[in-house]
C-alpha cells in the first residue's frame, strides 16, 4: 500500500455557463505527473474524470435547469403575475396556503402538474403582497402535510407559536456601493458568527455586526471575513449546520437587505467575504426541511439507512441524482449572484466523500481513498460545484474542509484536481490538543511538532489554524482555556503574577505565531480567539435553560487595558500586520535551520524572516548559536515584550550580525541569540 506523503490526516457577475474542462486523459496525466504514488489507481481515476466530463456536458447543455434553478423554481413576480413552481414528483396535489387562504387549501390556489414532477401556479399580481406568509400543502398516496417551499428565499419564525413560514419579500432592489476586493494574499481569515458576535445575552443582527464588529476585524488586520450559520436553520444551537432552507439567509439576524448591507460594508472595508456553505447534509425536519418533501424520504436523499447521518441526526444528499445537482449547483450560483459572496468554505466534505462519513477512521494509505467506501458521486458534485463557482465568479475562492487528506481536492481541473483553491489543514488543531493532553511541557517533541506543522501536500494550497469554532464549542475547549482553565476567572489582571495564566498567555502567543509562520498559503482565526476569549460556546438549549450566557463574545475583556486579554489581542494584531507587510507566506515552504529537542528550540527561515521558538518551560539560553544565512538581522517581533504581557527580557529592535565560524573545511555563519524561556522571536534580514 502506498503511504501518504505530505497529507493532513486526522480521525475522524456572471458568465453564462461553466467553461469546458480538460479531457480525462489530460487530467490523469497532470495528476500522475504531480503525484506518482497515484499510478496504481490510474484506472479508477480515469473513470472518475470520465464521469465528471459526462456530467459537465449535461451541465453545459442544460445550464439553465442546473445552475439557474433558483430563477425557475420558487416564487417570482413576472410582469403582472406571480409564478410559483415546485419539484414534487410523488405528490398527487399541491396547494399554496397562507394568509390569503386562511391557511387552508383551496382549488383557486392549487398548483398544476407540468412535466418531470414539476408543479406550477400563476396568480394575478394582487393575489400576494410584500410580507404575506405562505407555505405548501401537499397530498401524496397515503398521506398529506405542510411543507416550506424548497427554493424559498425568506423564512420567518412566529415569535409566539415558533412556527416557521415562507414570506413574500419584494422590497426595492438593493443598490450595491462597493466592488469586491481581489482575493487577498496572504489569505488571513476571520471566522465569525453573526448571532453570537454581540456582548449581550441575545441574538445579534447583521446590522449590529456591520456597525460594531466589522471595525474590530479591520483593526485586527485580517483581510477575509468568513460568515458562519447564514443559511436558514430552525435550531439555533446547531450553529447553522442543520440547514432547512438553502436559499434563505437566516431571518433571526435580520432581513436579506441587511445582510447585503453587511457584505457591501465588508467590501467597502476591503474584506473578502467567504460563506460557510453546508452541502454535506440537511436538517431532518419534514415541514421546515426537505426530509420527506413529497411524501417520500428519498427525493433529495439516499434511500434507506444511507440517507440518514446517524451521528449528526441529519439527512444525506444523493449526489448522483440530477434533481440534487440542480438544487445544489444553483444554490452555489445564487449566493454568488444575489448576495455578492466572494467564495465558499465547503463544510463537512469528509462526510460527503465516504459512505461511513470517515467517522473514527485514520487515513494512513492511498487505498483508503480508492475503495468501495468512497462516494464518487460526491466527488463529481464537488468538481462541478467548483467549476460553476469559478465560472460565475473567476476570482472566487473555494476552501475544502476535509480531514481525510483526499488527494487532489485543492488542485485545478487542468492538473487532475477537484478544483478547490485551498484545503484546511485540520490536523494541526487536533495536534495542538493532543500535544497538551499527552505530553508535559518539558516533553513536547520538537521534531514531531515541526512535522505536523509542515506536513502537507506540496502541490495543494492549505490554510492553517491553531483552533477554530470546532474547538470552542461546548464539549471541547479553546487552547487558552485548556491551559489556564479556572485560573482565567481570577488571574488575568496585568498585576497578577499567577504562573498558570502566565504559562497560558506565553504559549498562546507562541502557538498562534508558529502556526501562522509555518502555514501553507493562509491562516484562520475564530472570532474572539485572537485575544484568548475565555470559556466555551454553548447556544441556548434545553440542557442549559435556554441561556445565552455562553453564546456571545465578551469584547470588553479585549478592550480593558488592565487585563492580559488586551495584550494578547495586541500581539495578534502585530503578528497579522507582520504577515501582511512581509508576506512571508509567499515563500512556499519554511526552511528548518535548527531543531534541538532537549532544548525545546525550533528555528526556521521563511522569506527574509527568521523565526525562533524556545518552548522550554524553565530554561533560557544566553548566546545561543544558530547557523543562518549571513547578514544583519533585526528583531522585529518579540513575544516576551511587556506590551504583549511578557517579561521584557530583550531589547526591542536590536540587530544581530552573523559571525563566521570554521566548521571543518567550510565556513558557516551563526547568529548568537538570547532565547528566554517560552519566547518567540522574529528577525528580519536588513538590506
Amino acid at each position: 500500500m502506498a503511504k501518504i506523503p505530505h497529507a493532513q490526516t486526522r480521525r475522524s457577475r456572471a458568465r453564462p455557463a461553466p467553461t469546458e474542462g480538460p479531457g480525462p486523459a489530460a487530467q490523469l496525466a497532470g495528476l500522475l505527473a504531480s503525484d506518482p504514488y497515484l499510478r496504481p489507481y490510474a484506472d479508477r481515476l480515469k473513470n472518475l474524470f470520465s464521469r465528471i466530463a459526462a456530467r459537465e456536458k449535461i451541465l453545459r447543455r442544460e445550464r439553465t435547469a442546473l445552475t439557474l434553478a433558483h430563477d425557475f423554481f420558487g416564487l417570482h413576480k413576472k410582469g403582472n403575475e406571480w409564478i410559483f413552481r415546485e419539484w414534487a414528483p410523488h405528490a398527487a396535489a399541491v396547494y399554496l396556503i397562507g394568509d390569503r387562504t386562511n391557511w387552508k387549501p383551496h382549488s383557486a390556489w392549487a398548483l398544476a402538474p407540468t412535466a418531470d414532477g414539476v408543479w406550477e401556479i400563476r396568480l394575478p399580481a394582487e393575489s400576494l403582497a410584500h410580507g404575506d406568509l405562505y407555505r405548501l400543502f401537499l397530498e401524496w398516496p397515503g398521506g398529506s402535510g405542510d411543507r416550506i417551499p424548497a427554493y424559498a428565499r425568506r423564512i420567518v419564525q412566529d415569535p409566539v407559536s415558533r412556527i416557521f413560514n415562507a414570506q413574500v419579500w419584494t422590497p426595492s432592489a438593493y443598490v450595491w456601493r462597493y466592488a469586491a476586493p481581489p482575493p487577498p494574499a496572504p489569505l488571513l481569515i476571520y471566522e465569525a458568527h453573526i448571532g453570537m458576535a454581540q456582548e449581550e445575552g441575545r441574538i445579534g443582527t447583521y446590522r449590529e455586526f456591520a456597525e460594531r464588529i466589522l471595525p474590530r476585524i479591520v483593526r485586527s488586520g485580517y483581510n477575509a471575513l468568513q460568515l458562519m450559520g447564514i443559511q436558514e436553520h430552525p435550531y439555533y444551537a446547531s450553529f447553522g449546520y442543520h440547514v432547512s432552507s438553502f436559499f434563505a439567509a437566516s431571518s433571526r439576524f435580520g432581513t436579506p437587505e441587511e445582510l447585503k448591507e453587511l457584505i457591501d460594508a465588508a467590501h467597502g472595508a476591503r474584506l473578502f467575504v467567504i460563506m460557510d456553505l453546508i452541502h454535506s447534509h440537511a436538517v431532518g425536519n419534514d415541514v421546515e426541511g426537505l426530509s420527506r418533501f413529497d411524501g417520500t424520504s428519498d427525493l433529495y436523499f439516499h434511500a434507506g439507512r444511507r440517507g440518514f447521518h446517524e451521528a449528526w441526526g441529519s439527512r444525506c444528499f444523493d449526489y448522483g441524482k440530477a434533481g440534487v445537482l440542480r438544487f445544489l449547483l444553483s444554490n452555489c450560483r445564487f449566493w454568488l449572484s444575489e448576495y455578492h459572496i466572494d467564495g465558499f468554505r465547503f463544510d463537512g466534505i469528509t462526510s460527503m466523500l465516504y459512505r461511513d462519513h470517515g467517522l473514527g477512521k485514520t487515513f494512513t494509505s492511498y487505498d483508503d481513498y480508492f475503495n468501495a467506501n468512497v462516494d464518487e458521486d460526491a466527488l463529481v458534485y464537488l468538481a462541478l460545484a467548483n467549476r460553476v463557482v469559478h465560472s460565475v465568479r473567476p476570482r472566487a475562492l473555494t476552501l475544502a474542509e476535509d480531514v481525510s487528506g483526499m488527494p487532489a481536492l485543492a488542485l485545478p481541473a487542468a492538473k487532475g484536481g477537484i478544483g478547490f483553491d485551498c484545503r484546511l489543514a485540520m490536523g494541526i488543531a487536533d495536534f495542538w490538543i493532543r500535544l497538551m493532553s499527552d505530553f508535559r511541557d518539558e516533553d513536547w517533541p520538537m521534531g514531531r511538532l515541526w512535522y505536523e506543522l509542515t506536513n502537507r501536500r506540496s502541490d495543494e494550497k492549505t490554510v492553517s489554524y491553531a483552533e477554530s469554532h470546532d474547538q470552542a464549542l461546548v464539549g471541547d475547549k479553546t487552547l487558552i482555556f485548556r491551559m489556564a482553565d479556572a485560573a482565567m476567572y481570577g488571574h488575568m489582571s496585568l498585576c497578577d503574577p499567577d504562573p498558570i495564566t502566565g504559562r497560558a498567555v506565553a504559549l498562546h502567543k507562541m502557538i498562534r505565531l508558529i502556526t501562522l509562520a509555518t502555514a501553507g498559503h493562509g491562516y484562520q482565526n475564530f472570532m474572539g480567539n485572537e485575544f484568548g476569549h475565555p470559556e466555551w460556546i454553548d447556544f441556548p438549549r434545553e440542557g442549559n435553560g435556554w441561556s445565552y450566557a455562553y453564546a456571545r463574545r465578551q469584547w470588553h475583556l479585549a478592550d480593558d487595558p488592565d487585563l492580559k486579554y488586551a495584550l494578547l489581542g495586541r500581539f495578534d494584531r502585530d503578528m497579522i500586520a507582520l504577515a501582511r507587510r512581509s508576506n512571508f507566506l509567499a515563500d512556499p515552504r519554511p526552511r528548518l535551520l535548527h531543531e534541538r529537542d532537549d532544548h525545546k528550540v525550533l528555528v526556521f527561515q521563511r522569506g527574509r524572516l527568521i523565526f525562533s521558538f524556545n518552548f522550554h518551560p524553565t530554561a533560557s539560553y544566553p548566546d545561543y548559536a544558530v547557523a543562518t544565512p549571513p547578514g544583519a538581522w533585526r528583531m522585529i517581533l518579540d513575544s516576551d515584550d511587556a506590551a504583549y504581557g511578557g517579561h521584557a527580557r530583550l531589547f526591542a529592535g536590536q540587530v544581530h550580525c552573523t559571525l563566521p565560524v570554521l566548521a571543518g573545511q567550510t565556513v558557516r555563519h551563526e547568529l548568537r541569540l538570547y532565547l528566554p524561556t517560552r519566547t518567540a522571536l522574529v528577525l528580519e534580514l536588513q538590506s
